[in-house]
């Protein structure tokens, strides 16, 4: 099915693509027969299984950026395609229209920020031509002189990944020797996860000292009880709020579009959120400001708030009281207190619209306490049945009818004796 044949010092292949009368040539890239003839084992067992062609593609790499980032733009919200963009940005610089600062502002900063020293860049024509150490030194680069968290590096390894894996699936891209070379690429250690929550006290003194600022009051204290994303709040009109269901009321965190301008959940899943006690008061006492749309939370001048505009006033306002928290801590604090409060992570996940393990890497370190609660199901039993001497231990006996230590130890030792000889 396949020969070698010799021209000068190199290795040639010629073979037959099943239904062509017409052979193929190719150059093996050697001058050794051994691993020539190597080579044309791999391609023998290629085409025994339909492979009409055994050899690499050579896609151009800004073709497949270009089609991938329709892809992105189309499976994801604009937001997250957009980060995932400025990734490979980084990775492989402005080489396609996608991959070009739309900015005007930022793209002059950019130019105003060039130093002697720019980063590297994968510099390939071909996408299959990236390799392992392509890829590593690049991310390697990125955290020795930008000093990104180990976790950042990590994100850079798993969109090439994902970029690759899509186009062998999608976009029919045949790699090397089959293989994903950014799989090989070294995961960065990870700090250890903090997560940054209010205590009870500390609560009370955040929403006490937004009281001169009702409508930022009644926001945090949104965040706080009710453990909603920036954007959630900010995308709430009056129709979401229903205070006649529960026992103080839901809310309704679902994806909309008002004035053409569509949002959707983090998770693209709608959810319901109970309303406090606490939290209705605040909410009873709220009046919003005027608004065209309805906002729950309008902009002073009435119209969306934008969310980094949103946060940079909330900052200013708690900087000039003193205090340094925003929303990821006012959400952290809901999960963190649900947890310690011994709810279950299911439970979490579900009032906080993520998932149970993005949950039990917040908040499990947070619920020992109940964890001991839940080991002591023998307890219950005994408050069930009084009488049941075979679940009352030694210390929940009358101070009159408990052993002595001697002769507990005595039980004890007896219990191995049998076990023993058992």
């Amino acid at each position: 099915m396949a020969s070698i044949y010799q021209r000068g010092k190199t290795w040639y292949v010629k073979y037959y693509v099943p239904g062509s009368k017409k052979p193929k040539r190719k150059s093996l890239d050697t001058t050794v027969k051994k691993v020539a003839e190597a080579k044309v084992r791999k391609i023998e067992d290629s085409l025994d299984i339909g492979d009409d062609s055994p050899f690499p593609t050579k896609t151009p790499i800004t073709d497949i950026l270009e089609e991938f980032a329709d892809h992105l733009y189309t499976d994801k919200r604009k937001k997250n395609a957009d980060k995932v963009l400025s990734c490979l940005r980084h990775l492989f610089g402005e080489i396609c229209p996608s991959l070009k600062i739309r900015n005007n502002v930022i793209s002059q900063k950019a130019v105003k920020l060039k130093t002697n020293r720019p980063l590297p860049v994968i510099e390939i024509q071909y996408l299959e031509q990236i390799t392992t150490a392509d890829i590593s030194r690049v991310i390697e680069a990125r955290v020795r002189n930008k000093g990104i968290a180990g976790k950042t590096a990590n994100r850079y390894r798993e969109i090439i990944v994902r970029l690759i894996n899509w186009s062998t699936s999608q976009r029919g891209v045949r790699m090397p020797k089959g293989k994903n070379p950014a799989a090989a690429v070294e995961r960065f250690r990870e700090r250890k996860l903090q997560i940054i929550f209010l205590k009870i006290e500390e609560i009370k003194a955040q929403l006490a000292a937004l009281a001169p600022y009702p409508q930022l009051q009644t926001m945090v204290a949104l965040y706080i009880l009710a453990g909603l994303r920036r954007e959630e709040a900010l995308w709430l009109t009056g129709d979401d709020i229903d205070l006649t269901s529960g026992n103080y009321g839901i809310i309704h965190v679902r994806a909309k579009t008002i004035n053409n301008k569509s949002w959707n959940t983090k998770t693209n899943d709608d959810r319901i959120v109970p309303i406090s006690k606490t939290l209705r008061l605040y909410l009873d006492r709220y009046v919003p400001l005027p608004s065209n749309d309805k906002w729950l939370f309008p902009s002073p001048e009435g119209k969306f708030w934008d969310p980094d505009n949103f946060s940079a006033d909330l900052r200013d306002i708690n900087r000039k009281l003193g205090l340094s928290w925003g929303c990821d801590e006012y959400r952290h604090t809901f999960g963190s207190h649900l947890a310690m409060a011994g709810e279950s992570l299911f439970k979490i996940s579900k009032l906080m619209g993520n998932s149970e393990e993005v949950c039990r890497k917040h908040y499990v370190h947070l619920m020992p306490e109940s964890l001991f609660q839940s080991v002591e199901f023998m307890d219950m039993a005994v408050a069930d049945n009084p009488g049941n001497d075979l679940v009352r231990t030694n210390l929940d006996l009358p101070e009159s009818e408990r052993k002595s230590d001697v002769e507990t130890e005595r039980g004890r030792l007896h219990l191995r004796l049998v076990v023993n000889n058992g």
